[in-house]
């Protein structure tokens, strides 16, 4: 056998391995199958899809808006007109904390996907050099993020940088991307000693194809993990932040800062803290019940 053949076997291997994670299902019965097998995250995504349509449609719900204040109905309880009564300001509740899921959801996405990218940038280059000086690099830098108290860097960069949305998801950011930046290096790590990837290298695949091709796609399932937890874990660092003066400023609704409001008022009007603290706790369980269930229903070491 001639060195020609070297080649042409290699691509021959490649078309015939079949990549694991990327077999095509139809979405339907996919889905069908997640109801069954996990139906707790199954009604988590539908809480979560509800969540998003109510802060979407916002505008069309209530009557009032975010800002808008009554001040002859200024602390008014539940019911009538404001169906989760009024705050100190007058302002429907009801009406905050929709809105206020509009700003906390914005961050969380915003946050998770460009955090997310740059983590998993760094760690499928870092995984496939593992070992090498720029993957020791890279993780002594991730290393030293992840050592730093996440609330203590939050704090110092949202104080640094000022209260604002976009300096919010810059600070939140930098808590996202080690935590995905370990889950995709690790993935990286075992796939590059695949037998496809291999095969890839031997037909001539450049470092850019093998991993858009061959990466990120076996990396599908433990970021849909890890996105879904970050996601509650985003939402609560939001609120902490908005909580303490260095997220979302006044008067944009947010969760966190209708919680700080309220605690002044606690005795003489808890549902001004009751309703935003109940919004933020339903949106934090469902995302984790929804990270557990997508654990597993997409590793099938965790299947039944």
């Amino acid at each position: 056998m001639t060195d020609r053949s070297v080649p042409s076997s290699a691509a021959s291997l490649a078309a015939q391995t079949t990549v694991p994670g990327t077999v095509r299902r139809p979405a339907g019965r996919a889905l069908w199958r997640f109801v069954r097998e996990q139906p707790f995250a199954a009604a988590a995504l539908a809480v979560i899809v509800v969540l998003v349509l109510l802060s979407v449609l916002a505008p069309l719900i209530t009557p009032f808006g975010p800002t808008e204040q009554n001040r002859s109905a200024i602390q008014q309880p539940p019911g009538g007109r404001f169906l989760m009564g009024t705050d100190d300001l007058g302002r429907d509740v009801f009406t905050r904390v929709l809105y206020g899921a509009r700003t906390s959801m914005l961050v969380s996405v915003v946050t998770v996907v460009a955090g997310g990218a740059v983590g998993v940038a760094i760690g499928i280059v870092s995984g496939y050099f593992g070992g090498r000086w720029a993957d020791s690099l890279f993780q002594r830098i991730m290393d030293t993020l992840m050592a730093i108290p996440g609330l203590v860097l939050l704090l110092f960069i949202a104080a640094l940088l000022g209260p604002s949305i976009r300096n919010s998801i810059i600070a939140l950011s930098l808590l996202v991307i080690p935590a995905v930046n370990r889950v995709a290096r690790a993935e990286m790590l075992r796939i590059r000693e695949e037998p496809y990837v291999d095969a890839a290298r031997a037909n001539g695949c450049g470092l850019p194809r093998i991993l858009i091709r061959h990466g990120l796609p076996n990396l599908f399932a433990p970021l849909m993990v890890i996105a879904s937890l970050l996601f509650a874990g985003v939402l609560i660092a939001e609120s902490a932040l908005s909580y303490l003066g260095v997220g979302t400023p006044p008067p944009t609704a947010s969760w966190g800062r209708m919680l700080s409001e309220g605690t002044k008022f606690l005795e003489i009007a808890p549902w001004m803290v009751v309703f935003p603290g109940g919004a933020l706790t339903l949106a934090v369980l469902a995302f984790n019940l929804l990270g557990d269930g997508l654990r597993d229903f997409l590793d099938p070491k965790h299947r039944r």
